[in-house]
C-alpha cells in the first residue's frame, strides 16, 4: 500500500491535481493495488455499513458487557437527546450517543470497524455518521471522506503511531480525533489545506494523553473517551472550516506526538499500571473480575 511521507505533501499533491484529499487517495490506492476503483468503494461503503450497523445496535443496546463495566450509556444518551435535554445541540448529542454505541459494541464483542483500532472505533463514524444525518448528504460523499482520514491515518501510522500500546492513548483516540476532523472538513465542503489543520488541532488538543484501560480491558475510561474524541474532532473541523489555521504544522504535531508517546512510562502504554487504572476504584474493579 502507498504510504505517504508526510500530510502536507498529501495536500500539495492534492491541491497540484485540483482534487479533493478522498480522490487523490483512491487513485493511488487503486494504482498501488491494481485493483479498480470501484472495488476500492464498494469495499469501503461495505465498512460504512458495518459502522451504521453498530451504531443501530448500540443505541438501542440496554445489555452490559462481559465484565459489567460498560453497556447502555448509549441508550441513556439518545433518550436524553429525543426528551429533548442536550445542553449542546443535536449534532454534537447525536455525535456522543454514536460514538457511545459503537464503542459499547466493540467491549460487548460485536462487530465494528477498527479505526484505526478497536479502542477508538466510535469516533469517526460518529462524527461522519451524524453528519450524513444532519446534512442530508449521500452515501457516496461519506464514503469518499473516510478515504481522506484514511490517508492521513496512514502518515500517522508511519510517522508516530496509532496503537496505544506504543503510544498512549493519543495515538488511539487521538489519531481517530485527527482522522475525523480531516474527513469531516472534507465532507463539509472544506479544503485539502483546511483538512490538515483541522487534523493538527484535533492531535493538539490531546498530546499527552495516556493508555490506561481498568482491568486491562477496553472499557473504561476508552468508551467515553470515543465520546470526547468525537467532540474534540467536532471542534476541530468547526475551527478548520470558519478559516482558523493551527500554528504548528500538522506534520510537526504529529512528530510531537511520536517524541511523547516515547518518554512516556511504560505504566502509562496500556499496561494498566498506571493512570487510572492504578486508583483504588479501578484496583477494586479488577480485583472483582479476576474472582
Amino acid at each position: 500500500m502507498i504510504s505517504y511521507d508526510s500530510i502536507q505533501e498529501l495536500v500539495d499533491k492534492a491541491k497540484k491535481k485540483g482534487k479533493m484529499i478522498s480522490e487523490l487517495v483512491l487513485e493511488d490506492q487503486a494504482r498501488q493495488m491494481e485493483q479498480p476503483q470501484e472495488e476500492l468503494f464498494e469495499q469501503m461503503r461495505a465498512s460504512l455499513q458495518v459502522m451504521a450497523d453498530a451504531a443501530a445496535k448500540g443505541l438501542t443496546a440496554v445489555s452490559k458487557s462481559a465484565s459489567g463495566l460498560s453497556g447502555g450509556d448509549a441508550n441513556k444518551m439518545r433518550q436524553s437527546v429525543d426528551a429533548g435535554r442536550s445542553l449542546s445541540g443535536k449534532v454534537l448529542s447525536e455525535t456522543l450517543a454514536k460514538a457511545l454505541a459503537i464503542a459499547e459494541v466493540n467491549a460487548c464483542m460485536g462487530r465494528i470497524v477498527a479505526a484505526p483500532t478497536a479502542g477508538s472505533c466510535g469516533i469517526i463514524p460518529a462524527v461522519l455518521l451524524t453528519l450524513q444525518e444532519e446534512n442530508d448528504l449521500s452515501e457516496e460523499r461519506v464514503v469518499m471522506s473516510l478515504f481522506t482520514a484514511a490517508g492521513l491515518g496512514m502518515v500517522i501510522a508511519r510517522k508516530a503511531s496509532i496503537s496505544g500500546a506504543e503510544g498512549g492513548c493519543q495515538a488511539e483516540c487521538g489519531s481517530a480525533a485527527a482522522m475525523a476532523a480531516a474527513a469531516a472538513v472534507e465532507l463539509m465542503g472544506g479544503s485539502p489545506q483546511m483538512c490538515a489543520h483541522a487534523c493538527a488541532m484535533a492531535l493538539k488538543s490531546v498530546l499527552g494523553l495516556v493508555c490506561d484501560p481498568v482491568a486491562g480491558l477496553v472499557e473504561v475510561p476508552c468508551v467515553k473517551r470515543n465520546a470526547s474524541g468525537a467532540a474534540n474532532a467536532l471542534i476541530a473541523a468547526e475551527m478548520a472550516l470558519a478559516g482558523i489555521e493551527s500554528t504548528i504544522p500538522v506534520d510537526e504535531v504529529i512528530g510531537a506526538m511520536k517524541a511523547i508517546g516515547d518518554a512516556m512510562p511504560k505504566s502509562l502504554k496500556e499496561t494498566a499500571e498506571g493512570g487510572l487504572a492504578d486508583t483504588p476504584t479501578a484496583k477494586k474493579i479488577a480485583r472483582d473480575i479476576l474472582r
